[in-house]
């Protein structure tokens, strides 16, 4: 896909001063069953600020978030200047939409019929000319991708942003282990819930679990009817959904949770997926890809930048700790443009050039000097590349394996080489430091300088009083990998991971050439332990020499992902361990684009937790969410014939 000019052919941009941008009107949408659900139309208007007649075009969002809010003004001012229609749903049981009350965060049964329904009334409507298309990211993609496989007659194309496609994979589950970002989240979705319209005990409440947010998901199990979500108890289920039902089961396998089963009954239209290094959908946005070229003979596009979960929208060039350069940055200003292309394509007829688009973009990053910015940011770097496909056809998937003195090398280990065992204590996690996460909200405590809630904001208004004290309780994206007093779960002396002994530790010598890695990801390990059940967990960095502005080098997080060892054979079917036997478990990580500069190193850090990212593994062996004590494991890696533990490394030949 190649970027287009900011403009269409013979189009200037509206300026700012142009008003009104649009004609403004609610419409209470009817479903099947009666309901009506609430939505804002924004129609085109002529210079004297009266609507057009004429039919248009229509573009499509429907929000859990709620569509009046102040962050969709750079869209929906945007897209009537440029002649369409731009409406904006709130979802069943969602601010000014009808509904029961009840609502599941992302895995209500209803969102495909709802999208269906919500599409073919627009194109009855005497202002649509029958060609709709639909927008959105996070949770407004997958409502997206759910209606596409009820295959709307007017559903013309879809500009899909990282959204998952397997709630248990991608969402909430990855690798068996829950994913806490998502408790954060459920608690978010709670806010502004129907549930708790005239009920600001609980709304309190929920603010009061986002000041306690660390010590939250500290103290597992949780108990039902014994948190602030009782008060919301449709999202209560969801939580203990998530954390209980360890094994993909009938709920996980519902179309509302899991799309992946049903991609044969998805519209054959064009639809474009942007996805982000560090957003943890990444793999569902590859793997969606993949799916879709080959069923579909409509093109689907995919865009992959160095951007965290819904930061393609902001004007910057960094996530965490490092830049990667000013052409990483999008921001509305560059994102409507490039958006509205792809709809004048399918929805107008403009022949503009997207047929010929290469169908991948992606973002290499890396190649920057490694100096510190005025920012105090990591001059990491990086370029945008048009692809082919995906995996890159000219990539050689490449064992590097893992050696017991700490290398990771093309060489194979000897038949006798050592075994390492380490000790995994669920007391003492190791820290998450950066990485894939989204809505991960804390609230600083009063007596650590934040707000006292006393009084409930109104509905239609809590989330958005109560959250804007929040901060990221996991920095999203990358950081030097080492521990500091303000993260969750660090200790003193607040030294780097690599020195903890349960952070196994495994890197290349300086390399003496650049080497990019582009792709999906696979670490294969052979393991044993002590416990009935226990994780691993495994990380790949970029490792940067000491230089003046960082003195012991930057160890920078690309991608990690998890285990629980009892979901190695099956997600279905759960098996324990012996402390006698040795498996070969498979870590498949998340997709990225890193060049590695020549004198860094390639690391592979294997450990077995990963917190707050995933919960901790009691190595007890109980039924998920529900375990009744902890113990310690001790845990084998090994490395000699036969059973080599490596990782399997996408990299790019040298042109």
């Amino acid at each position: 896909m190649i970027l287009p000019h900011p403009v269409s052919q013979g189009m200037a941009e509206p300026t700012s001063d142009f008003d009104p941008y649009a004609h403004y009107e609610e419409a209470m949408i009817p479903m099947r069953d009666g309901v009506r659900l609430a939505a804002d139309i924004h129609f085109p208007v002529d210079e004297d600020g009266d609507r057009i007649s004429d039919p248009a075009p229509v573009l499509l969002v429907r929000t859990s978030y709620d569509k009046s809010k102040e962050e969709w003004d750079t869209v929906r001012d945007y897209y009537p200047q440029h002649g369409y229609v731009f409406v904006n749903q709130d979802l069943r049981s969602r601010f000014r939409s009808e509904g029961d009350g009840r609502y599941y965060h992302t895995c209500n049964p209803w969102e495909g019929e709802d999208g269906y329904d919500t599409i073919e009334w627009i194109a009855k409507q005497p202002w649509c000319n029958g060609k709709i298309g639909t927008l959105g990211s996070s949770h407004r993609g997958i409502v997206q991708t759910v209606a596409a496989l009820h295959r709307p007659p007017h559903l013309v194309a879809q500009w899909v942003e990282q959204a998952p496609t397997n709630i248990y994979a991608h969402e909430a589950r990855e690798g068996g282990a829950m994913c806490f970002h998502m408790a954060a989240a459920i608690h978010n979705h709670a806010l502004d819930s129907h549930e708790l319209r005239d009920n600001p005990e609980g709304v309190l409440a929920v603010a009061e679990t986002f000041q306690n947010m660390r010590e939250f998901l500290s103290n597992v199990p949780w108990k039902r009817g014994k948190i602030a979500l009782s008060h919301a108890p449709h999202l209560e289920e969801t939580l203990f959904n998530y954390i209980t039902r360890g094994e993909y089961d009938e709920w996980w396998a519902n179309e509302n949770l899991d799309q992946t089963p049903y991609l044969d009954r998805h519209a054959d239209i064009p639809v474009i997926l942007t996805g982000g290094w560090w957003d943890p959908f990444a793999g569902g946005t590859a793997d969606l890809f993949v799916d879709l070229t080959r069923r579909n003979e409509n093109p689907t596009h995919m865009v992959f930048g160095p951007w965290a979960h819904g930061t393609q929208r902001v004007d910057a060039t960094h996530e965490g700790d490092v830049d990667f350069g000013p052409d990483a940055q999008w921001g509305m200003s560059k994102f409507n443009p490039i958006r509205r292309r792809w709809f004048d394509r399918w929805l107008k007829d403009e022949q503009n050039g997207v047929d010929d688009d290469p169908p991948i973009l992606l973002f290499v990053m890396g190649g920057g000097d490694g100096n510190k910015n005025a920012e105090g940011r990591l001059n990491h770097g990086g370029y945008w590349r048009n692809e082919q496909e995906w995996p890159l056809a000219r990539t050689q998937f490449t064992s590097l394996y893992l050696h017991a003195d700490g290398a990771l090398s093309t060489d194979e280990p000897e038949p006798d080489a050592a075994s390492i065992t380490y000790t995994f204590d669920p007391s003492n996690p190791v820290p998450t430091l950066g990485g894939s996460v989204a809505g991960f909200s804390v609230i600083d405590k009063p007596e650590e300088g934040g707000p006292t809630f006393t009084d409930s904001p109104p509905p239609g208004q809590q989330a958005d009083t109560i959250l804007q004290h929040s901060y990221s309780l996991v920095t999203p994206g990358p950081m030097h990998q080492a521990e500091r007093p303000e993260l969750m779960a660090c200790k003193p002396p607040y030294g780097p991971l690599a020195d903890r002994p349960d952070v196994l530790v495994f890197q290349t010598p300086p390399l003496e050439e650049d080497v990019e890695i582009t792709g999906p990801i696979e670490v294969n390990l052979w393991v044993s332990s002590t416990a009935p059940d226990t994780d691993f967990t495994a990380k790949l960095l970029d490792v940067y020499p000491p230089s003046d502005d960082y003195p012991d080098g930057y160890h920078m997080n690309l991608v990690d992902s998890i285990l629980r060892c009892r979901y190695r054979n099956s997600w279905t079917e759960p098996e324990l361990m012996s402390p006698t036997e040795m498996y070969l478990i498979k870590i498949p990580l998340p997709p990225t684009s890193n060049l590695f500069k020549a004198g860094h190193r390639i690391r592979v850090d294997i450990s077995s937790s990963n917190f707050p990212r995933f919960d901790i593994n009691p190595n007890t062996g109980e039924p998920m969410g529900c375990h009744t004590q902890t113990q310690t494991a001790r845990n084998t890696l090994y490395l000699g014939k036969p059973n080599m533990s490596h990782v399997v490394l996408p990299i790019m030949p040298v042109t």
